[in-house]
């Protein structure tokens, strides 16, 4: 019976997001509301319940993923996501431009929400592909499989930064471990997938031609535009490997792992940013923290969103069910990591969006991290490789990706879903692979 409660609780979910288009957020509290109370928890437990998860998920999540907000709008805002678009272009030439797309989309998705990079990024590839000569597709799909990935599977993206939370996982090691298996699903979802798509003839709207391109005295440096988009990156990895190589009793040890901490990483981060994006370039402070200050206003609902998320998890928790859930696939001969990755997988079809997917699979498969032992960096990867899978009709992406490429229903489907159907894909082989030697 509990799990029969959870699965109604979930089909609602799908009802009221997918048909009823009504806010995530407050589907995320009633459908709490529902399992809780259906599962025998008196009213006041539920509401307590539901305030314990939503606290106990945003108390990290709202540094982390605030910070890297304003980190992405002053990187996107100063011109640094252009400077290393065309140098890189300019760097790789025609013949290799989709590698330059991929490490553009790659090191400008890291900092970037996904919808921001898309809408800064794909003006860029129109340039790019009218200069060149080559076919759309060609050159922006490398760039758009990039930065899905990022997206789906490395922090400080939202979902795999809550669900990293959730599962108390190593967030460095989340991020190693979702780099080698990005790297594979990269080149075969984007280079080598694109290249067999030349029937396919996109024509972006004339409105989305000719964006308003930075003189070269308005951007920053290329060096100085990498830096500072990665600074994040390289101080949690720096006290991630530091942690792995360097002896307890090394005098600086306690200190790189400070700086290493992802607060203070990203903490760091935007403060060079301000320098370096901003101050540096001529602006002043208070532009600056305009600039800052409307980062802030793009991510208010997808905390709301994780909040949701945090709230479902908690009730599941405090009901049992899910020890129950636990109890019945420990079980099971299928690897945890493949039914982590085939319920985000159902999830995203049902609901069309990659972070409801990835939060709420996270929530139903919490128990088998315990209950199996397998890695819970893994299973952040495995959730994050199915909530990509089968994007079609119902998630925004796919009608971003439609509209600004000038496609059919039917190209789009044969294009941009089984791109990120192949990186779902090609990603759980790497965590299966992974897990072997982990």
């Amino acid at each position: 019976m509990p799990l029969v409660i959870v699965i109604i609780g979930i089909l609602i979910l799908f009802f009221l997001i997918a048909r009823c288009k009504l806010n995530p957020f407050i589907t995320f509290i009633l459908v709490s509301l529902f399992v809780g109370i259906a599962e025998g928890m008196d009213l006041e437990t539920v509401v307590s319940s539901i305030e314990n998860g939503i606290g106990n998920t945003l108390g990290f999540l709202v540094m982390i993923l605030g910070l890297g907000a304003m980190l992405g709008k002053l990187v996107a805002d100063s011109g640094a996501a252009q400077r290393i678009t065309s140098k890189l272009v300019e760097r790789f030439g025609r013949k290799y431009i989709q590698w330059a797309a991929v490490l553009t989309g790659f090191i400008v998705g890291i900092p970037l929400f996904y919808s921001v990079g898309f809408v800064i990024l794909v003006p860029l590839v129109f340039t790019v592909a009218a200069a060149t000569g080559l076919p759309l597709l060609y050159v922006g799909l490398p760039m758009l499989a990039s930065l899905s990935v990022t997206h789906g599977y490395l922090p400080p993206h939202p979902a795999p930064t809550a669900i990293t939370v959730m599962f108390n996982a190593d967030l460095g090691k989340t991020l190693i471990y979702g780099i080698l298996v990005a790297i594979p699903a990269i080149i075969i979802g984007g280079p080598l997938f694109s290249r067999t798509l030349k029937n396919i003839n996109a024509t972006p709207l004339k409105e989305f031609v000719n964006p308003r391109i930075l003189t070269d005295e308005e951007m920053p440096s290329m060096r100085i535009s990498i830096f500072t988009a990665l600074l994040p990156i390289i101080l949690i990895a720096l006290a991630t490997l530091s942690d792995l190589l360097i002896p307890a009793d090394f005098l600086l040890k306690d200190g790189i792992a400070f700086v290493g901490n992802p607060v203070i990483a990203m903490l760091i981060s935007v403060l060079v940013a301000i320098y370096t994006l901003g101050l540096r370039r001529g602006k002043k402070m208070t532009e600056v923290m305009d600039s800052v200050g409307n980062s802030i206003s793009g991510i208010t609902m997808v905390l709301l969103i994780i909040a949701g998320a945090g709230a479902l998890k908690q009730v599941l928790i405090d009901s049992g069910v899910s020890e129950y859930i636990a109890d019945l696939l420990k079980d099971s001969s299928l690897s945890p990591l493949f039914l982590a990755w085939l319920i985000a997988t159902v999830i995203r079809v049902c609901v069309g969006s990659a972070t409801v997917a990835g939060l709420t699979a996270a929530g139903i498969v919490l128990p088998l991290i315990e209950a199996t032992g397998v890695s819970p960096e893994l299973m952040v990867l495995a959730i994050g490789s199915g909530s990509l899978m089968l994007s079609h009709v119902n998630d925004s992406g796919f009608w971003l990706f439609k509209e600004y490429f000038n496609l059919s229903v039917r190209d789009t489907l044969r294009s941009w879903t089984l791109m990120e159907t192949t990186v779902g894909v090609v990603g759980l082989i790497g965590i299966l692979i992974l897990n072997q030697f982990i």
